[in-house]
């Protein structure tokens, strides 16, 4: 009967239409970079908190799109829980390579263990975690934090060596359990210890905002009536707190010794300005090393498990001489 030959075209058509969806499924599944062709990475940011967290948010989106990298990014609002939920629409997205800046160091072992259960390498940018299972990160790429705050409190020995009495310094700290807040403090203690004059005598988080470097700085004036030295944690707390103080009646950079890390562009100006006397520098600029090694991480060449980028420190002069050419 002429009907059967159709059917039978039908059937043989029906089956290759059937193979053809299974494969296309098949590779759509893989996520490996899409139908593009293109690395697809998968990044959570802390937040926006301060002006060098927007300088290095632009330098990993341009960095991402000059690399020809597929950038899925996440704001966390400055909340792990918001962070660990990110990471997890990753996983299930299926992306290449994860990138996260924690916004704490603690809890991140369960989360991280799912990533690589799915065999999607992890990259840590600008700040660490306290895992002991190293092998739950590819690599981990930002500044010396303890670095830093030492270079902050060795410059202050040197400026107050000569001095007989007892000089205050109060600290604004930053994000309370972040690694720069936990590890600059660590090393401003540790340099400052070599001359026993140096007493911190307040020490709060200002969560490295402008608003709570001036609010906690506040506080700090009305508690202590002599203050000769502010160390902040970040240049947004400084810059806050250069408020309180002009607000107090202290002229800042001479009543008050103001010392900072970060080196973004507002506080370069208030060094260059004299509001500031000294900043340690740490730079936001990690987009071209993230995405070359996102691309190392998804073809499976080896990497250093600790990057460390290249800093400097920042006196009055040098600031003046560095912010015509400042990026950030």
């Amino acid at each position: 009967m002429p009907s059967r030959p159709w059917r039978a075209a039908a059937t043989a058509l029906a089956t290759v239409l059937l193979v053809g969806s299974v494969a296309a499924c098949g590779n759509s599944d893989t996520g490996d970079a899409g139908n593009d062709g293109k690395i697809v990475l998968g990044f959570s940011q802390v937040g926006a908190e301060s002006g060098w967290r927007t300088a290095n948010t632009t330098s990993i989106k341009e960095s991402a799109a000059a690399a020809g990298i597929e950038l899925k990014f996440d704001d966390a609002q400055q909340k792990q829980e918001n962070q660990i939920k990110a990471i997890r629409n990753f996983i299930q997205q299926k992306v290449d390579v994860i990138a996260f800046s924690p916004v704490v160091e603690s809890g991140w072992d369960t989360v991280l263990k799912e990533a690589k259960d799915a065999d999607i390498p992890v990259i840590l940018t600008d700040r660490s975690v306290d895992s002991a299972d190293k092998s739950l990160y590819k690599t981990f790429i930002g500044s010396d934090f303890v670095k830093e705050g030492r270079l902050a409190g060795e410059w202050l020995v040197e400026q107050k060596k000569g001095a007989s009495g007892p000089v205050n310094i109060v600290e604004l700290q930053g994000t309370t359990g972040s690694a720069p807040a936990n590890d600059r403090k660590k090393g401003f203690a540790e340099a400052t210890a070599a001359n026993p004059n140096l007493k911190i005598i307040a020490s709060q988080s200002g969560d490295f905002t402008r608003a709570g470097g001036k609010q906690v700085m506040e506080q700090f004036l009305k508690a202590n009536p002599k203050i000769d030295v502010l160390f902040a944690h970040n240049d947004d707390m400084g810059l806050g707190a250069l408020e309180a103080i002009t607000a107090a009646g202290k002229v800042p950079g001479k009543d008050i010794t103001i010392i900072t890390i970060d080196a973004v562009k507002d506080g370069m100006q208030a060094l260059a300005d004299g509001k500031f006397n000294f900043i340690a520098e740490c730079s936001p600029l990690l987009g071209p090393q993230l995405m070359d090694l996102a691309k190392k991480a998804h073809d499976g060449e080896q990497v250093a498990p600790r990057i460390e980028t290249e800093e400097t420190t920042f006196t009055q002069d040098q600031a003046k001489a560095a912010l015509p050419n400042r990026k950030y």
